[in-house]
């Protein structure tokens, strides 16, 4: 290849780089700056490009709303209650699936991604005609019942991996030394395992904390939640700042806790998979 050849490779790769760039801009940026532009404009009118008027006025209104701080408040209970028994449930789970061998393991194991595997949607309707059978629909376990099985899978592969990586010599020298398998578990594997496992349980109220669909599905219309909350405001042509204002406010958890998790949870921890 020429250097004339080999520069205009180099300038097409790059111009590739760029449209990629402002494709993901706009299709993923514009939007998010839309929406954080109309939670601190009081005037925006067509056919003006940038708001008239910016300021707090629908901060101080949104914030004084009643139903939002009931929103807020169950959507923290649900969301601590999901995590908890997530928690109770997965992490035994994950132990036996990284320490143990026993028949139909890894079977078992990929049968997590079955509630992925499908349209979400559809498997929620599915579940729902089953709770309207058991007087589940609209009360705070159906809430919390819908929303534990999208955990599952979260709540076992990253845990796995958590397991899977721990020094295997570290926890034979404890044992040789004379530490009871309790004391070998607390000393040596859990601190070991214990910031991916945390970074999952974030990342588990996280997602439960802006699941939506199950939420609507089957709390509505007893049950509202933050996010089912939002998209009442919208649906229903409210004041459009209330709306653009939760979601600024669900935004900065979530950026918080995604930017924690990503220092804690590096790909190394899954590079291992399931083989150990």
């Amino acid at each position: 290849m020429t250097p004339v050849e080999n520069t205009a490779s180099r300038a097409g790769i790059d111009w590739i780089g760029i449209c990629f760039a402002v494709l993901l801009t706009l299709f993923i940026a514009l939007p998010l700056v839309v929406v954080g532009t109309w939670a601190f404009t009081e005037v925006w009118r067509y056919p003006s490009v940038i708001p008239q008027q910016f300021g707090l006025r629908f901060w101080h209104q949104t914030l004084s709303r009643a139903d939002v701080w009931d929103a807020l408040t169950l959507s923290l209970r649900l969301t601590a209650t999901v995590t908890v028994l997530s928690a109770i449930i997965c992490l035994p789970a994950a132990y036996a699936f990284a320490r143990m061998k026993f028949p139909g393991r890894n079977i078992l194991f990929l049968s997590f991604l079955a509630s992925h595997a499908f349209p979400k949607f559809g498997l929620l309707v599915a579940i729902a005609g089953i709770f309207l059978q058991l007087g589940l629909i609209s009360t705070f376990w159906g809430v919390v019942l819908i929303q534990l099985v999208g955990t599952l899978m979260l709540m076992i592969w990253i845990p796995v991996a958590a397991f899977q990586n721990v020094d295997r010599r570290m926890e034979e020298a404890a044992r040789d030394a004379g530490a009871t398998p309790l004391r070998v578990f607390w000393s040596i594997t859990l601190p070991q395992a214990g910031p991916t496992i945390a970074a999952a349980l974030l990342l588990t109220f996280v997602g439960t904390f802006y699941e939506t669909e199950g939420a609507w599905l089957i709390g509505a219309p007893e049950i509202r939640t933050m996010p089912v909350l939002m998209i009442t405001f919208i649906n229903n042509q409210i004041v459009v700042q209330y709306g653009a204002v939760l979601s600024v406010m669900l935004w900065v958890p979530s950026f918080i806790a995604l930017m924690f998790a990503r220092r804690v949870v590096g790909t190394g921890a899954f590079a291992r998979g399931f083989g150990a």
